[in-house]
């Protein structure tokens, strides 16, 4: 059978709903040493399916000259963590079904499985990011909490990284009317630990979303892959004081990049 991951770069010809086992062998995929989202697509194009792909993975790594293969998720570790995002009331959902943010599917390294939390339909709605300095002016802040409020009443969803400063402000502001978190790490950790009461108030109304494993610590080299999930999600992205060589920019650059993609 023709794994659904095939199209999932394409929205409308995304799958409605994986089945229980596909969903399985894409989280084994994903999680196995060595596939990012690109390499997954392409293994999935390969062999037709995510389990075709993981039985051919060891044979693969030995062509490429690796004395051993790296780690393959296993059976076991794969439930265990379907499991556990239950308990927590989380999805693993792919492209195209309910709650993976549409314009985030259509990027070029869309996660292949987005682990959500909060409310679905928030995720459907227009998104404008909202991102900026950790170590914000009082004007900086303000004006991140005007923006945001009138964004949500023009019944936009804000979109950011849930950090300190002009993040914490921007989904303050919005959160009774749908905002939504970018996590970092997994939704079992937090970061920064002090905003988990942030995140507890957004997920009525809005969310969270992460592609990371649920107890995934976050390392400076995961802010960059957080940013682009934000920049893909959204319609667009306003920064707010940020450094000339910060995340935020970062974000920003990015925003074109996929702009760029979409339109070009």
């Amino acid at each position: 059978m023709i794994d659904p991951a095939n199209t999932a770069k394409d929205p409308a010809k995304a799958p409605t709903r994986l089945t229980d086992e596909q969903r399985r062998d894409w989280l084994r995929l994903i999680r196995s040493d060595h596939v990012g989202p690109r390499t997954f697509r392409a293994l999935i194009n390969q062999f037709g399916s995510a389990r075709s792909a993981l039985e051919r993975l060891p044979t693969l790594a030995q062509r490429g000259g690796a004395m051993r293969s790296g780690r393959i998720c296993s059976i076991d570790e794969a439930d265990q963590e379907i499991a556990r995002s239950r308990r927590i009331g989380a999805l693993l959902v792919a492209p195209g079904e309910a709650g993976y943010p549409p314009r985030l599917a259509a990027i070029d390294d869309a996660p292949p499985l987005l682990g959500l939390r909060g409310n679905t339909d928030a995720m459907a709605r227009p998104m404008i990011a909202i991102v900026g300095s950790r170590n914000a002016s009082g004007a900086g802040l303000k004006f991140a909490e005007k923006l945001s409020r009138e964004l949500a009443d023009a019944e936009f969803v804000i979109i950011s990284g849930l950090a300190r400063g002009i993040d914490r402000a921007a989904h303050q502001a919005s959160a009774a009317f749908g905002s939504v978190a970018v996590l970092a790490g997994g939704h079992e950790r937090i970061y920064p630990a002090e905003h988990v009461d942030l995140l507890d108030d957004l997920l009525a109304v809005g969310g969270a979303i992460s592609e990371m494993p649920l107890g995934h610590v976050p390392r400076a080299k995961d802010f960059p892959r957080r940013n682009r999930l934000i920049s893909g999600a959204a319609l667009g992205v306003v920064v707010i004081e940020a450094a000339e060589r910060s995340g935020s920019l970062i974000t920003a650059r990015m925003a074109a990049r996929v702009w760029d993609e979409k339109t070009g």
